[in-house]
């Protein structure tokens, strides 16, 4: 017992700067979300439930076009589907005795922050620092969206235009470090725009929903190229 509440708070140590930097980009969603027609619960549970900055600005889009739910279902499939790929290899680190109940509310919080802080944890994952991470990032999470959804109601039209903004920065942040290093994602990021922009001008592409877009684009681009440009295995000798 003294065991798992040293990992607990262990966890909640480490999850304290992801809380932080969810607060700052989940603040953008919530105004988003009202933008949206979204209330401040609605917003606010989508934030608790799903735990995704992508997920849930493509689900926006979809929400605000009046798109059907199965566009939405395969919208979210595709666009959180790395989310898998990191559980399968968490799941790696986390030991054979460990319940299914446990794996379950582990993998709930799972995000891109949060698997980098566990992968990189030396040793067997414990499922009490997984609830530590989730305890911290999770609320820091919510907390902004709700704060953003309220600011929405009080903020001038040209200040939350402004505050929107930060939406683009984020993404930014997040593509263009590892595209610097490696040409063939830059190109993979380029095409990626230039095909997003050419489905608002063709006449035919620009009919498509914006929820089959991300569908399409996210699989034809992601599958050329890594039919191109295969990761190779490196082999390691002992």
């Amino acid at each position: 017992m003294k065991n798992n509440w040293k990992q607990f708070q262990m966890g909640v140590k480490h999850g304290i700067p992801i809380a932080l930097g969810y607060l700052a980009v989940s603040f953008s969603f919530g105004i988003m979300a009202r933008g949206s027609g979204l209330g401040i619960l609605q917003a606010a549970v989508m934030s608790l439930t799903n735990v995704t900055s992508a997920g849930q600005f493509a689900a926006l889009a979809i929400i605000q076009n009046g798109a059907p739910l199965m566009e939405m279902a395969i919208t979210q499939l595709i666009v959180n589907l790395r989310y898998c790929l990191m559980s399968c290899a968490l799941s790696q680190k986390i030991g054979p005795d460990i319940p299914v109940l446990h794996r379950f509310l582990m993998a709930y919080g799972v995000t891109d922050e949060i698997f980098g802080v566990s992968v990189c944890r030396p040793g067997e994952l414990h499922p009490c620092y997984s609830y530590g991470l989730i305890a911290a990032a999770v609320p820091g999470w919510t907390l902004g969206t709700v704060l953003g959804a309220v600011s929405g109601n009080l903020m001038p039209g040209n200040l939350l235009s402004a505050l929107s903004v930060a939406l683009y920065g984020m993404f930014l942040a997040s593509v263009i470090p590892p595209a610097k290093g490696n040409r063939i994602l830059m190109g993979v990021i380029l095409v990626s725009m230039a095909a997003s922009f050419g489905f608002t001008l063709i006449p035919v592409l620009n009919g498509i929903s914006s929820g089959f877009k991300i569908i399409i684009l996210t699989v034809v681009i992601a599958g050329i190229a890594a039919f191109l440009f295969p990761i190779k295995e490196e082999t390691y000798e002992s």
